[in-house]
């Protein structure tokens, strides 16, 4: 299993996320590599998934190239191999991406196109999904009368994100500013679903991370509509009322809520089949949404098609 971090030596690593380490290239630039871990209900677990860091990395730029008239993206075209030493260039291999160094907005901007999740749960309670009424009688993966912002406040790594209203994103970082990524999340959302939609693949929800150049533009940065930013359902066979099958880490997900685990560190063990049927599962959401398997992508990366 591939689930030790790349090792890089040639390059100061300047902070570690739940899934990325960032290394600092020069003053503009950062090399971003995703590893193997997995994080769920915001705890890292102790085990990888093996291939999850070249498969979110392949998505990522697959959709920040179908997506890249939306809204500028903090990809720079530069080769990682080029700014590691030789022996490095495995451990970077389409699993990173150079990238700009951004000013990061410490708010999720969260798209919801149906009930699941947390926002089911809120629903089942209120009415209501993160403050936001919704008319009464909707069932469980149901599709929403249109896709719903509900931001989040991003938390430390261990600790669980916190939803927001809008009006407190608006507090915390201006209201052009907020209105500006509700407005761009949402055509993000709605582009990406269409066009999974019409490859059998459902993007239930989403969540975007933003960050401002030197000259205080909107950039998209991070990780964007993967399996773990993302809830993917087949569109086949699916039926609201009942919970799909996912192509997400909401196997592992699942897994969890069964054990007596309070959803803090130290994370429980996973067993060896969910963590295979895990990684099958993020493999069948690179191969139906962009019509490639990853020994293809590492291959031969190629043009993609416009939305």
């Amino acid at each position: 299993m591939n689930f030790a971090p790349p090792t890089i030596n040639s390059l100061p690593r300047v902070s570690q996320g739940k899934v990325r380490d960032n290394y600092a290239i020069d003053a503009q630039t950062l090399l971003m590599v995703a590893s193997d871990r997995l994080s769920a209900f915001d705890v890292v677990m102790g085990q990888g998934i093996p291939g999850k860091g070249q498969v979110l990395t392949q998505l990522s730029l697959f959709w920040f190239d179908l997506l890249a008239d939306v809204v500028p993206n903090h990809l720079t075209g530069r080769d990682p191999k080029s700014v590691v030493l030789p022996a490095e260039a495995q451990a970077v291999h389409g699993r990173s991406m150079v990238v700009q160094r951004l000013q990061p907005i410490m708010v999720e901007a969260v798209v919801r196109g149906y009930l699941a999740g947390s926002g089911w749960k809120d629903y089942q309670a209120s009415g209501q999904v993160c403050g936001i009424a919704l008319p009464a009688g909707l069932q469980l993966a149901q599709a929403l009368p249109e896709p719903i912002f509900t931001p989040a406040a991003k938390a430390a790594v261990g600790e669980h994100d916190e939803n927001i209203s809008f009006d407190v994103m608006v507090q915390r970082i201006g209201a052009p500013l907020a209105e500006q990524i509700r407005a761009v999340s949402l055509e993000l959302y709605s582009r990406a679903n269409r066009y999974a939609a019409a490859r059998g693949v459902i993007i239930a929800d989403t969540k975007f991370e933003f960050g401002l150049n030197a000259q205080g533009e909107l950039v998209l940065m991070d990780e964007v509509l993967t399996a773990d930013s993302s809830r993917f359902w087949p569109t086949a066979g699916y039926a609201p009322g009942q919970s799909p099958p996912s192509y997400d880490k909401q196997f592992v997900r699942d897994y969890l809520e069964t054990l007596d685990w309070p959803k803090t560190p130290p994370a429980p063990h996973l067993p060896q089949t969910v963590i295979e049927q895990t990684a099958a599962r993020y493999h069948e959401a690179l191969v139906h949404i962009t019509g490639r398997s990853l020994e293809q992508w590492l291959q031969a990366p190629g043009a993609r098609e416009s939305v």
